[in-house]
């Protein structure tokens, strides 16, 4: 009996390390687009979803355009960085980089207000909630998942 206990335990273990990672085929192609593309993508969208006008649409396409640069830089810097001794840095540097983010949320919120009407800010602040939380659950499954993996190694 311990051994077909050990043989069943043994199979299930084993296809459990077979079955293949879904790779996401989104994200494949997301990175395949030029920062250009992904960029008209972005505004095609906020255009279907805010019914965004075509003086709305020019100054839109200027505000993704910054995002854009701006978060290829964080990410440089992060690529250029992850690799030091102190990944998380000090408590200064933690509260500056923090701090600077919620300025640049505040200076975002303000264009967007100059940009769009009252009813297509209102709209706009509930997606960027929705995608928010999405974001969120999808960092606490990945989180949830490394944290059984690592429980498996110890």
């Amino acid at each position: 009996m311990k051994k077909l206990f050990i043989v069943a335990l043994v199979v299930v273990g084993m296809t459990s390390f077979a079955q293949e990672r879904k790779a996401r085929p989104e994200r494949a192609k997301m990175e395949q687009m030029t920062p250009e593309q992904r960029n008209q993508l972005h505004l095609k969208k906020m255009t279907l979803e805010l019914e965004l006008n075509a003086s709305q649409q020019k100054e839109m396409s200027k505000v993704i355009a910054e995002q854009t640069n701006k978060r290829e830089a964080r990410m440089a810097d992060w690529k250029a960085n992850k690799d030091s001794a102190k990944k998380q840095g000090t408590a200064d540097e933690r509260f500056a980089k923090k701090s600077q983010m919620l300025d640049d949320q505040i200076v975002m919120k303000e264009r967007m207000k100059k940009i769009l009407s009252a009813d297509q800010y209102k709209k706009w602040d509930d997606m960027k909630g929705k995608n928010h939380h999405r974001m969120n659950q999808r960092m606490a499954h990945h989180n949830g998942r490394k944290a059984a993996k690592m429980g498996d190694k110890k």
